[in-house]
């Protein structure tokens, strides 16, 4: 039987069917144009970029976050190749994408990439997409369909509405540094984003960054559960924190330590660049969690855990009430912790929440109802703002041996007079509480500077382990039971 003769037109036709199937293989086909003379390589990280972002175009998902080391093609897949692809082998010219980022200049360069590939000879045999020849700027580029692309900077995001929004890297390693920048990067996702949605309700926002602080964009956006899909993927894989998300994929990687793009950063080159780089920028930007695994005061290895309670000696609550109950401010927090007959300070219960006044008290009154007993012998309250007014409520209603607690030093040296406790393997925490992955973050991750962005747990275990541990048996609760 003779060889098939293809035409010309049969490999174009051939083509379009390949890049239309999925957006990975468009960015093989068109990496030539994106980088001419570089070799592609690829990674299965890049698969599943690819498989989230063709999501996004499917409309399954409308918000998404990508968490990512640098060198990891973040910007090209996002910024670059998905808007081309949906433009040519998708069929959606017509679509507005808003490209931002923290400096206009990394904006501007990937509108110029992705100009560059849809005017490229390749994409225009392909997908033939006219530009208006008087709106072929390189921060901004119309094309005869109604569609176009802007670039700009995070802080000036304002005119146009687009079908994507995207936000590639709303702050620079520096910036994030300063509470000013950052600030300003949330005041503009949370008042000026919303209002560049040509539809509210088919529109999409992509953010797309490394983690540089607790309070940054993601941290935002993680921290108030703001619907959005959040593929995190960091450079050294972390059984504990393996991703998986709403399409179906789950991080591939089995052993921790295992390497998130070998092909690219190889062992010897991550261990290179981690030497350089110190533990808070290797957690941050390889990691994907601001602050150093296991803690950078408060290391997670040192703690103990119990599936049983052990024999009790005898039980404190201890509570930290916030000052106001907005969603930026720290949540109230009741422990109720125990000291066991082998010396050790066990943590019973928590209880924690945003409350105001009336509501605060009442959830006082029910924990207390929940652990009050013959060996519970009192309930501790900083003597400040809310707290203050919680405990002159509670002790005018009376029945809770109830006392105000005066945190004269700082939060630092209160943790620092404690820490050794925790070393030592005499602070234990139950295994299976609902709250344990939130209360050793959080302990994980507060520093000295006052970056971290809450600290509500750490009080009252300060206070508690004080009173318990620190101090001779006799402290003020036994005072309190004679009273």
């Amino acid at each position: 039987m003779p060889a098939l003769a293809l035409t010309n037109e049969d490999l174009l036709a051939a083509e379009r069917e390949l890049c239309s199937r999925s957006l990975a293989n468009f960015v093989r086909q068109a990496w030539h144009v994106f980088e001419p003379g570089t070799e592609y390589i690829h990674g299965w990280h890049i698969d599943a970029i690819c498989e989230h972002l063709e999501a996004v175009t499917s409309g399954e998902i409308d918000r998404l976050l990508i968490n990512i080391p640098p060198g990891c093609m973040k910007s090209s897949l996002v910024s670059v190749f998905h808007p081309c692809w949906e433009w040519g082998p998708k069929g959606l010219p017509n679509h507005r994408f808003i490209g931002a980022s923290y400096e206009v200049g990394l904006a501007t360069r990937d509108t110029r990439a992705m100009r560059r590939i849809v005017q490229s000879d390749w994409f225009q045999s392909l997908w033939p997409v006219l530009f208006v020849g008087d709106q072929n700027q390189k921060t901004y580029f119309e094309n005869e369909e109604g569609g176009w692309r802007q670039a700009c900077a995070v802080a000036s995001m304002t005119g146009r509405r687009g079908h994507r929004v995207i936000w590639d890297d709303p702050h620079s390693v520096e910036g994030s540094l300063s509470e000013a920048n950052r600030l300003t990067a949330l005041r503009e996702f949370t008042e000026t984003l919303p209002t560049r949605m040509l539809d509210p309700s088919t529109s999409t926002v992509t953010v797309v960054m490394q983690r540089l602080h607790e309070q940054d964009v993601s941290g935002y956006i993680l921290e108030h559960d703001l619907g959005y899909e959040h593929l995190c993927l960091p450079m050294e894989f972390e059984a504990e924190r393996r991703c998986s998300t709403s399409i179906g994929f789950v991080d591939p990687r089995k052993e921790d330590g295992e390497l998130l793009f070998p092909e690219r950063f190889p062992r010897d080159v991550v261990e290179r660049d981690k030497n350089v780089m110190g533990s808070a920028a290797v957690a941050g930007q390889f990691q994907q969690r601001p602050s150093p695994r296991g803690g950078g005061i408060i290391h997670t290895e040192w703690w103990q855990y119990y599936s049983v309670l052990p024999e009790m000696d005898f039980f404190n609550i201890y509570a930290d009430t916030a000052q106001k109950t907005k969603e930026a401010n720290d949540y109230s927090v009741f422990q109720c912790w125990g000291k066991g007959k082998d010396g050790k300070l066990y943590l019973v219960d928590q209880l924690r929440g945003k409350w105001e006044a009336p509501e605060l008290r009442r959830m006082a009154e029910l924990f207390w109802e929940k652990h009050k007993g013959s060996s519970t012998r009192g309930f501790c309250v900083e003597d400040k703002s809310s707290g203050t007014g919680l405990i002159q409520e509670i002790k005018r209603a009376g029945g809770i041996p109830i006392k105000g607690v005066e945190r004269s030093r700082d939060k630092y040296s209160r943790v620092m007079d404690v820490v050794s406790w925790i070393e030592a393997g005499m602070v234990v925490l139950p295994e299976k509480a609902q709250y344990l992955a939130d209360f050793v973050h959080e302990c994980e991750s507060f520093t000295a500077d006052d970056s971290h962005l809450h600290d509500d747990q750490i009080d009252p275990m300060c206070d508690a382990i004080s009173e318990m541990l620190a101090t001779k048996p006799k402290g003020i609760f036994e005072v309190m039971g004679k009273q």
